[in-house]
């Protein structure tokens, strides 16, 4: 396949066998949405071919696919099961007709068609509908609802209802997470998993990846490779396959050295001009190993510094109420935030989350409560949608507006940095893309040395590469996080507590993410078995009082299981199975957790016992 006059990808080879679920990756702008295009037959190659089953149904999901609709939701929904309910209605006809004509013929026509009809999914249509319905967030009285009546995001959840529904043989998906909520992504992927026609995705996200795939194709430099296996067995066999290249790269180069040498050495020789000749047309067909190093370098590179290092007590909200209506806010938030918190916002769209951010840094005006910051606490605040942009100025306009005190060299390094070298300095933010405009925010933010930041979904728009040049630099960060994120691999990494709202309310799990997902298991299991009561969970207004030889010891413990588990790394047992290492690495990123926990506990304790004393 040769795709395009700039070259997006060319002499790659792709194929879809049924039943595959597939995943595309790549840096963005590697060619993965126009692949997509290009297999559902929206766009057309310059050379190559794409081989279609003839009988084969292929849908796409477009961001705004019922725009325009003046349909129902049911309405919708009920043009992919017109086949059903047309024989739906022939049986009605026929079983009416068969009350007073009891013909052998007719009777033998209504239970072949009854069966056709079953077999189709007649009897069970409906409801699946609903689950489907459900699964997006929408209630039963929606159906009624007219599509134009909703939001250009529920719109696009209702495209992708109605294209589930249809069940195509091939399910092509470009960012299907996007916009959803977290109940509704892990509803899908559970969907998706169960899916039993091929699918081709593109997604960022990499939880949703390893539950709904198992292949994944990579687009990189213009060429593609096939991988067996989910997201996380990609990321081993390409950590393997970069190990032999980087081995076989350096064996090159020796080989093209001793050979430079010798033909130095014999090339001006008579006797030996020949062989000199024959090395150097040997090394130039040679086909040059390229060095995966090199090759893999262009990520941005973010470096968040505090200027002060501030209080101890970063933030205090009690009972403090955010929304737009002083009757019915959305939801009421008491918490204590501390020096070296990452603390991430979770819950279902429409609970308030970007709200309470922009509320805390002053945007909006707050409905109720107490707030009050620490001592010297300065705040950074990445805004998801960029409003902060002035669109008319260049990148490099942008830098310097808002830090006249540098100069060129200083701002020019800075832009490098986050990828903006040569010509693009002097783009004008209007024209960036979405991954772009991330890249620009974080820049200005790492320059503010603020000690406390506040991120509404900043791994939106970012690939995975830049995604893990995030989350490194965030790992590395000395202050504080509060953010904002549906994304549970970015969640799990950076986390170290949850403040989920749910039902107007906030409820804290101090351990993170972990702490949140078997909450929510044992919630599942109490509400399955009605003879267990429910515990009740509780609103966090402060933190408890610790036992300090207690938390000396649970340290003391968790940093020998920790020793334990990290020379575990070199057992033959864990380093040649790559899904054991995924495992161990997990168990080892929650000890570490666990000991930042424990001691940020164990400093608050003896903060307290000093002012005792």
């Amino acid at each position: 396949m040769f795709f395009g006059a700039n070259d997006v990808f060319e002499n790659i080879d792709l194929n879809i066998n049924e039943n595959e679920k597939i995943a595309l990756v790549g840096r963005n702008g590697s060619g993965k949405t126009t692949l997509l295009k290009v297999i559902a037959g929206e766009l057309d190659l310059v050379s190559g071919s794409v081989n279609r089953n003839s009988r084969m149904n292929i849908s796409f999901l477009k961001q705004n696919g019922l725009a325009l609709s003046k349909l129902t939701v049911e309405e919708e929904f009920n043009e992919v099961f017109a086949e059903l309910l047309k024989m739906e209605q022939e049986l009605a006809s026929r079983s009416e007709e068969l009350l007073s004509n009891h013909d052998d013929k007719k009777v033998a026509e209504y239970s072949r068609l009854e069966e056709e009809f079953k077999y189709k999914g007649g009897y069970t249509f409906r409801s699946e509908m609903l689950t489907v319905l459900h699964g997006f967030g929408f209630k039963d009285e929606d159906l009624k609802r007219e599509v134009s009546s909703f939001s250009g995001g529920e719109k696009t959840k209702i495209a992708f209802a109605k294209l589930l529904l249809a069940k195509p043989d091939l399910l092509l998906l470009d960012e299907p997470t996007n916009h959803l909520d977290l109940s509704t992504i892990e509803w899908l992927e559970n969907y998706l998993a169960k899916y039993k026609k091929a699918m081709v995705l593109v997604s960022h996200d990499r939880v949703f990846l390893d539950k709904t795939v198992n292949v994944v194709y990579e687009l990189e430099y213009g060429n593609i490779k096939r991988y067996a296996g989910n997201y996380s067995s990609f990321v081993e066999q390409k950590k393997n396959d970069l190990i032999k290249q980087e081995a076989d790269y350096r064996r090159q180069q020796k080989d093209i050295k001793r050979l430079e040498e010798l033909i130095e050495k014999f090339r001006y020789k008579k006797n030996k001009a020949a062989f000199a000749q024959s090395k150097i047309k040997y090394l130039e067909r040679m086909e040059r190993i390229e060095n995966p190093r090199a090759a893999d370098t262009k990520t941005f590179k973010a470096r968040f510094v505090c200027g002060c290092r501030g209080g101890k007590d970063v933030l205090t909200l009690e009972d403090y109420a955010v929304g737009y209506d002083k009757n019915k806010p959305l939801c009421t938030i008491s918490t204590k935030i501390q020096r070296g918190d990452r603390i991430c916002v979770m819950g279902d769209n429409g609970t308030g989350k970007s709200t309470l951010l922009r509320t805390i840094i002053g945007e909006i005006e707050a409905l109720g409560g107490y707030k009050m910051f620490g001592h010297q606490i300065e705040i950074g605040y990445f805004d998801q949608n960029q409003a902060n942009f002035t669109s008319s100025n260049t990148v490099l306009e942008e830098i310097w507006n808002d830090n006249p005190d540098l100069d060129m060299q200083k701002i020019r390094s800075v832009l490098g940095a986050f990828l903006f070298t040569a010509d693009e300095v002097f783009k004008e933010v209007r024209v960036l893309s979405g991954g772009e405009k991330v890249r620009l925010s974080l820049a200005k933010l790492m320059l503010k040395k603020a000690n406390f930041l506040i991120l509404d979904e900043p791994t939106n728009h970012l690939d995975i590469v830049s995604k893990e040049a995030l989350e490194k630099a965030l790992e590395d960060y000395d202050g504080t996080v509060l953010f904002v994120s549906h994304d549970r691999y970015f969640i799990k990494k950076i986390a170290t507590s949850c403040l989920v709202i749910e039902d107007g309310k906030s409820v804290y799990y101090p351990d993170g993410y972990k702490d949140y997902i078997d909450a929510k298991e044992i919630r599942k299991k109490e509400t399955s078995d009605p003879k267990e009561k429910p515990k009740p969970l509780k609103q966090l207004k402060q933190r408890p009082k610790y036992d300090i030889r207690k938390l000396e010891e649970e340290i003391s413990r968790l940093e020998e299981l920790l020793e334990n588990k990290r020379d575990l790394r070199f057992e033959p047992e864990y380093y040649q199975d790559s899904s054991k290492m995924q495992e161990l690495d997990e168990e080892i990123d929650d000890i570490h957790n666990q000991i930042h926990a424990a001691m940020s506990k164990w400093e608050e304790a003896m903060e307290e016992n000093d002012k005792k004393q």
